[in-house]
């Protein structure tokens, strides 16, 4: 049995005549940058979002870009990030002639810990960016209080976390300064191409952010900042319009698909539901924990992967290539361990938890339209690769 690790095909043929209509209908029009669609799905999400602004830009990395320019992050200012996340989080800050500081994650929800962030404050410190991985919330509340007490931007990097709420309610990218949004293809809500949004509920903020934008121009030819060319495109909005429709949906089935594999993989005796800086048993795996699954929010964990942690991740992954199961390893090399910052002299032990994580996690297939019957045979696979490990 074949078990892709992620089937866009499959989701674009379930809407495929929403989608070709929402396309036929900007090539009709002729209006490909900004325009109608864009107005329009920026409307749509600044509702679902709960926010006063949402601004389509051009992609994810686009996104952090330009909500670090509208704070004026400038050469030399420090913004403390978390060590372990996909590349963009860091490398914005470190384009801009700026400082990433790195900071160890909570090893529950792979986010950014709070406890490790006020101490890496300076007098240079500018902002703060936590990210929302995996497409659970950071804690939000205490990098908020930090952020008060030091006058500190918060820009939330919400690219893997559209629609999910801390444990108050508030939707992720609401709750700092700007949030910042991915809408590549294989996110839970992707287009087909690269797209992003900057969401913000203050007016300053937003204005400035538009005019980035556009080069800088307000009003068209008129330069008072210098900005880039950073608008999403009308047939990238037309397809995530259509595609917002069904995303609480796909949600739950992620989060269905989740529970049942953290039902089986405990049925088997294969893990357990909490995460720690160790392996109790070896071989034995680690699952995922949702922190807010008890509450009533509508959207607390939405999986846009499902990490487990094993012992032997290299042999496991290549047993379960063998096996025609696609896997992937978020992130390997943490940012304090990457070349490119080499010269910022980190010290290798100062991030047990991140260092853990990258050496030990494996995400396994969870996209909405995965069968009961293919991750039952994904997880009686690793249960075959454990107990032969074991023998």
């Amino acid at each position: 049995m074949k078990v892709p690790l992620l089937d866009l095909k499959m989701q674009y043929q379930s809407i495929k005549s929403e989608i070709d209509a929402a396309i036929f209908k900007v090539i009709e029009s002729q209006y490909f940058i900004l325009g109608p669609e864009v107005k329009a799905l920026e409307e749509e999400l600044l509702k679902y979002l709960n926010c006063n602004y949402a601004i389509g830009v051009s992609s994810g990395t686009d996104a952090l870009l330009i909500a670090l320019m509208a704070i004026d992050i400038q050469p030399g200012d420090e913004v403390i990030v978390p060590t372990y996340s996909f590349f963009s989080t860091a490398g914005v800050v470190s384009r801009l002639n700026a400082t990433p500081v790195f900071a160890d994650i909570d090893p529950i929800t792979f986010n950014i810990s709070p406890n490790e962030i006020e101490k890496r404050i300076t007098n240079k410190t500018k902002a703060i960016i936590p990210v929302h991985l995996y497409g659970q919330s950071a804690d939000m509340q205490p990098i908020i209080e930090i952020a008060k007490k030091y006058s500190l931007f918060v820009v939330e990097d919400g690219a893997q976390a559209i629609g999910v709420q801390y444990k108050d309610g508030r939707t992720v990218g609401t709750i700092g300064d700007i949030g910042c949004f991915s809408f590549f293809p294989s996110k839970n809500l992707g287009c087909f191409g690269d797209g992003g949004l900057v969401a913000t509920n203050n007016k300053e903020l937003a204005d400035r952010l538009k005019i980035l934008r556009m080069h800088g121009a307000e009003p068209k030819y008129y330069h008072k900042i210098i900005g880039g060319n950073f608008r999403l495109d009308a047939l990238q909005a037309a397809v995530i319009r259509v595609k917002l429709k069904y995303l609480d949906s796909w949600s739950q089935r992620r989060r269905e698909n989740a529970d049942l594999y953290t039902k089986l993989f405990i049925e088997n005796n294969l893990a357990e539901e909490a995460r720690k800086i160790n392996l109790d048993a070896k071989n034995k795996v680690l699952l995922p924990k949702a922190i807010y699954k008890d509450g009533k929010l509508r959207n607390y964990h939405i999986y846009n992967q499902y990490i487990i942690q094993v012992e032997k991740r290299d042999e496991l992954r290549e047993f379960l290539t063998n096996e025609e199961i696609g896997t992937e390893i978020y992130y390997p090399v943490p940012f304090h361990r990457q070349e490119c910052f080499a010269e910022l002299k980190y010290n290798d032990s100062d991030f047990p938890v991140s260092n853990f994580v990258a050496e030990h996690s494996l995400a396994l297939p969870v996209f909405p339209e995965l069968t009961e019957e293919q991750i039952k045979f994904v997880v009686e696979k690793i249960k075959e690769f454990v107990n032969h490990k074991e023998q």
